[in-house]
């Protein structure tokens, strides 16, 4: 019965919309995954997508539930976060949304 409550749940996303300043993105793209090596317990994976040819990206963040996204801020994550502040070129938008539907290749 728990293989049946576990297909039940949802797993979540943290979602950010930014744009950072000229040229920061490379710059910002290796502090995030810096800041995503940190994470453990809940975490279920993460895409940092480019609009090409320019500073303009989403980061997606999936966890097993908002409470273990919460978890995981640590105060090296923290840093991290501090040191990719000034490289936005403003704050970014950010949400979080369960994921309701989620379709896979077939194997």
């Amino acid at each position: 019965m728990s293989e049946f409550l576990d297909f039940l749940r949802h797993k979540f996303a943290y979602v950010a919309v930014g744009e950072f300043k000229p040229g920061k993105f490379e710059e910002a793209k290796q502090l995030y995954e810096k800041a995503i090596s940190t994470y453990d317990h809940g975490f279920q994976g993460a895409y940092l997508l480019q609009i090409p040819n320019t500073d303009k990206g989403i980061a997606i963040i999936f966890w097993e539930s908002e409470q273990d996204m919460g978890e995981n801020q640590s105060e090296a994550y923290q840093e991290i976060l501090k040191q990719m502040s000034p490289l936005f070129a403003a704050t970014p938008v950010t949400d979080f949304y369960e994921v309701v539907s989620e379709m896979l290749p077939k194997e």
